[in-house]
C-alpha cells in the first residue's frame, strides 16, 4: 500500500518540482537568470518558489559579485537532494500501480 501523504507538498507543486529537477540534473549551481529562462517564469514567481525551497532547507542561494552584474546562484543542499530522492521513490511506487 502506498502512503500518498509521503509526497512532499513543498516539492510537489509544479514550479518547485521543476526547480528541484533542474537543480538535481547537474552538479553545478544554476544562476537565477538561467533558471528563469529555462522555466519561463516571471521574476516574482520564481523568487517565491525559491524562497519556499530555501526556507525548507532544500536549496541554497548565494549572491556572487565580481565582473559585471551581481547574480544569485542556487544549488540543492544535501537535505534537498535526500528529499528529492525520497519524493521520486514515492512517485515510482505510484507509477508502478498504474502498470
Amino acid at each position: 500500500m502506498i502512503d500518498f501523504s509521503q509526497l512532499d507538498k513543498t516539492i510537489h507543486e509544479k514550479g518547485r518540482l521543476s526547480i528541484m529537477t533542474l537543480l538535481a540534473s547537474r552538479a553545478e549551481p544554476w544562476a537565477f537568470q538561467d533558471l528563469k529562462g529555462q522555466l519561463d517564469m516571471s521574476d516574482g514567481n520564481l523568487i517565491t518558489h525559491l524562497r519556499t525551497l530555501e526556507k525548507a532547507g532544500f536549496i541554497d542561494g548565494e549572491k556572487q559579485t565580481g565582473d559585471g552584474r551581481p547574480q544569485t546562484i542556487y544549488q540543492l543542499t544535501p537535505a534537498g537532494r535526500k528529499a528529492f530522492e525520497a519524493y521520486l521513490a514515492v512517485l515510482e511506487q505510484i507509477l508502478g500501480l498504474g502498470r
